[in-house]
């Protein structure tokens, strides 16, 4: 299946019928359906849940200590080697995100601020599957415990066996965590936003999974607060003649090895170089460990977009906001403003996506389907509240009580302004 090759007219008309299987309403029924058994039977319809979607018998819902322990010695210590230089990059970034409360005296009398206060409760969705994610459990834990958060409980799809992988347990337990649930699916977002007699009912839930987890998140949001309704993965290269088609093909393919589902674009000025790289593409998966799952992403949502300039190229990445960019054009670094949408921005041909997704620092979990329009990469922020802070001494309220009092009455709201005239009226009240 050849990486197909189109116009940057024909990718507009097809993007105008863009859709995802994330956003179909046809999942709604079964959710929900998921959902009110875990708020019903608790414990028991969640084992009942595991057995009918993982096929797995799961008696105790709870990663045991002992678990932790055989789990250490089954990873290799190059893991662990890696783990931990990763673990240091993630949190020197985002310490740089952690925002302090602060105040400040505008005018004699006034105090103005803001408190910033960590949520006390988060729970991180880790899925399985189709891969072992222990890079998720470092994206998500470590913002929030950054931002202060007390309470982090971690869910994850058990496997055939009824274990959950030594990977993601040994990066728990290097962070701290080990409050960890064998529940995976809309089961385990249901859980975590209601709470049954095992699982502790939290306050967000952050983590990708599949459509169900995605669409099971959209229905709970607003009893729980959610990081975001995350899609398939996607990438977006743009390419000019400075590029290897051999990197730029091995790039679409890291993502497209995600999911059938994964979108994989790549957009050039260049017709000879769109043809090396569709190339290259179908010579790589020859070889690919993952091919099945590659080769439906590549015949689902892959696309090489053929553009008639770069400014054309940026349009086009802006219309699409894509998950990942990478920019393997000339002078890349220049050219970056050009950028409006966009989840994570790699510069240049040695800084590929994989690169963001393990290593490098920032976090992983990003906007995807187009939200890149309006939301941001997980963050510390993503894990915080923030309270507003008003003092007004009594000479400072005095003189802008009929100010007040006269917006409230411009609204007919004449109980607010009576609340600042009843203080005036008693001026000299203690």
């Amino acid at each position: 299946m050849e990486l197909k090759i189109i116009s940057a007219e024909q990718f507009r008309l097809e993007r105008a019928t863009f859709h995802t299987n994330a956003d179909e309403p046809h999942f709604d029924k079964s959710v929900l359906e998921i959902i009110d058994t875990v708020r019903k039977e608790g414990d028991s319809g969640i084992r009942q849940l595991t057995q009918q979607f993982d096929g797995v018998d799961v008696a105790e819902l709870t990663v045991t200590m002992e678990e932790f322990a055989v789990a250490s010695q089954q990873v290799e210590q190059d893991f662990v080697k890696a783990i931990r230089q990763a673990e240091e990059n993630i949190t020197a970034f985002h310490r740089c995100q952690v925002e302090q409360s602060w105040f400040t005296e505008s005018q004699p009398g006034i105090v103005l601020g803001q408190k910033v206060t960590p949520i006390e409760k988060v729970g991180i969705y880790v899925p399985g599957g189709k891969a072992s994610y222990p890079s998720t459990v470092l994206m998500n834990a470590i913002p929030a415990k950054l931002a202060g958060v007390k309470s982090i409980s971690i869910s994850t799809p058990p496997g055939p066996d009824g274990s959950v992988s030594p990977y993601v347990l040994v990066a728990a337990s290097m962070l701290g965590i080990n409050r960890i649930y064998k529940i995976g699916g809309a089961q385990a977002i249901a859980a975590l936003a209601y709470g049954t007699e095992t699982v502790e009912k939290v306050d967000k839930i952050v983590g990708p999974g599949n459509a169900y987890v995605a669409r099971a998140k959209k229905w709970v949001y607003g009893d729980v607060a959610i990081d975001m309704i995350a899609g398939p993965s996607e990438i977006c290269i743009v390419a000019d003649e400075t590029a290897n088609p051999k990197f730029v093909a091995a790039d679409l393919l890291s993502q497209a090895e995600h999911d059938e589902e994964a979108s994989t674009y790549c957009i050039t000025a260049s017709p000879t170089i769109a043809k090396n790289i569709a190339f290259e593409v179908q010579h790589q998966l020859k070889e690919f460990e993952r091919k099945d799952i590659a080769q439906a992403s590549i015949r689902n949502k892959g696309r090489i977009i053929v553009v008639k300039n770069e400014q054309e190229a940026f349009e086009i990445v802006n219309m699409i906001a894509p998950e990942h960019l990478q920019l393997m054009i000339n002078n890349p670094t220049d050219k970056v403003m050009n950028i409006h949408h966009a989840g994570a921005i790699f510069i240049g041909n040695y800084s590929p996506e994989p690169l963001g997704d393990y290593f490098a620092g920032p976090n992983h979990t990003l906007p995807t389907n187009g939200t890149a329009r309006f939301s941001s990469p997980l963050g510390v922020y993503d894990f915080v509240k923030r309270s507003s802070i008003i003092h007004y001494s009594k000479k400072a309220l005095m003189d802008a009580s009929e100010s007040i009092a006269c917006l409230a009455e411009t609204e007919g709201l004449h109980g607010h302004a009576n609340s600042i005239r009843i203080r005036k009226e008693n001026e000299y009240a203690k």
